[in-house]
């Protein structure tokens, strides 16, 4: 049984229209990684303030407060231009050393390719042949942090990351990461308590979005980097109960602002050293992009109004139109 061509046009019609929904209806949430995010906003000057007036700082006096996050610094260092060479640059290690030596009694882990694979093999066997798949190395770096912090608690810090003081203000919150202040989340400074169901939901999603973006930045930051944290902050938010007055019910995390424009509060806790170790030829691409998103977006949006603009009055034209149907002949051969 054929389908008359009027029907097939309005079957055409409301697929068009369904797929233009859902097109705009995931660029919303895809654009909304990038404006304003759930959770608490903490200032640095914030969380040292809170330290000092609870007893502690220079005299040294115990405080009310609950220390939620051990002492422990995580930092990840997978050599790719010389595999198995363990040794950090000599600035990177200058920038470490400066850390440990400003925090006695702490523990510093250094998780190189091979210790952070076999940390994934041993206790989380089930996410191995995702970890050996990824496409980009740096999805390594960015999926074992994650696991870290879910496993053994404490800070994480990238590498070209350091310590301008004393970090222990910050153990004093369940969980934060950093908020640059504009565009999405970052990863490059995260920190919880061993456990949190926020690093549960973290690590159990990054097989669902372990998909191929073509371009090497957006694969990178959607499938295992700050978009991807950022998408996931804002379901975990989304699935918690509306903040109420008792702090105990309070599950919400926290965004440490490390903004660093030059009109922004000064750093307190931390430094910005030598990075761009995965640099690759679209990174400067989708950065002046990311400087004009709200034009990109109203462009998109543009487009796709103006198709279904188009595929609209295209069906208006037919139903006014109107068609003949061809009479049926039978053509009688004759043999010879």
């Amino acid at each position: 049984m054929r389908i008359s061509i009027k029907i097939s046009v309005i079957l055409w019609a409301v697929v068009l229209l369904t797929g233009t929904v859902y097109i705009l209806a995931r660029l919303v949430a895809f654009v909304g990684l990038f404006f304003q995010h759930a959770g608490i906003q903490l200032r640095q000057a914030d969380a040292l303030e809170a330290y000092n007036q609870d007893g502690h700082g220079l005299l040294g006096g115990g405080g009310k407060r609950v220390q939620h996050i051990p002492k422990i610094v995580h930092q990840v260092f997978h050599n790719w231009k010389e595999p198995g060479n363990d040794s950090l640059p000599g600035d990177w290690e200058g920038v470490r050393g400066g850390c440990v030596e400003r925090h006695p009694g702490w523990e510093f882990k250094l998780w190189t390719e091979r210790t952070s694979r076999e940390f994934i093999e041993r206790e989380y066997p089930w996410f191995l042949r995702t970890y050996d798949g990824y496409r980009y190395k740096v999805q390594r770096v960015d999926a074992v942090r994650y696991f870290l912090l879910y496993h053994h608690g404490g800070i994480y810090m990238d590498l070209d990351n350091g310590c301008k003081t004393d970090l222990t203000p910050l153990l004093y919150y369940p969980f934060w990461i950093t908020d640059g202040g504009r565009g999405a989340l970052s990863n490059n400074i995260l920190a919880s308590k061993p456990r949190h169901p926020f690093w549960n939901l973290v690590t159990m999603s990054l097989m669902e979005y372990d998909w191929n973006y073509l371009f090497p930045y957006i694969t990178i930051s959607f499938a295992s980097g700050q978009w991807f944290e950022t998408a996931v902050w804002e379901k975990y938010h989304s699935l918690l109960p509306k903040p109420g007055a008792d702090p105990e019910m309070e599950h919400r995390g926290y965004r440490l602002i490390m903004d660093d424009r030059p009109e922004a509060d000064e750093w307190i806790f931390f430094t910005q050293e030598r990075g761009g170790t995965w640099v690759n030829w679209d990174n400067k691409m989708f950065l002046a992009i990311g400087e004009h998103l709200f034009l990109l977006f109203a462009s998109l949006v543009g487009l796709a109004a103006a198709v279904f603009w188009g595929g609209s009055r295209c069906l208006r034209r037919y139903n006014r139109a109107g068609y003949t149907r061809l009479k049926n002949r039978n053509v009688v051969g004759s043999s010879v």
